[in-house]
């Protein structure tokens, strides 16, 4: 493994996994909901009417906060090596996974493995998982 020591950026990317635990245990306090983007946005598009500006507020800082960002340095280049439709495929199956785990890696992987969720900490073990073997399999097995 080659680690690109110039593009390396541990403080960057230390304040912003505390930014993230830190919007997550707002979310939390102050609205007593766990901040699993997946289940945000899904209540979103349900019929149901409870929390819905906290929670498309929280959803809309997502976008917002690159914005902020700009201001301050300039966003990383986004590459997609393998075009749009495996990028569309991916998404498709992340979305299934979502659903069928009842939740994503921002609520078994950030919310729930920090209030000690035996179900979460099984779900965070999954795909973290199916993603390492799916790394090797296309760096290591199929490109080779």
């Amino acid at each position: 493994m080659i680690i690109d020591w110039i593009n390396f950026t541990p403080w960057k990317s230390l304040a912003g996994g505390a930014l993230i635990g830190l919007a997550a245990g707002l979310f939390v306090v102050l609205n007593g909901r766990v901040a699993g983007i997946s289940g945000l946005l899904g209540s979103l598009l349900s019929r149901d009417h409870e929390g819905r500006s906290e929670k498309a507020a929280f959803l809309l800082g997502l976008f917002i906060a690159p914005l902020i960002w700009l201001l301050f340095t300039p966003l990383p280049v986004i590459e997609f090596q393998n075009g749009w439709l495996s990028l569309l495929l991916a998404g498709l199956l992340v979305g299934l996974g979502t659903r069928y785990g009842s939740g994503c890696t921002s609520g078994h992987g950030v919310c729930g493995l920090s209030r000690l969720s035996l179900r979460s900490m099984v779900a965070t073990l999954s795909f973290m998982t199916a993603g390492f073997v799916t790394v090797f399999v296309v760096r290591h097995l199929l490109e080779g």
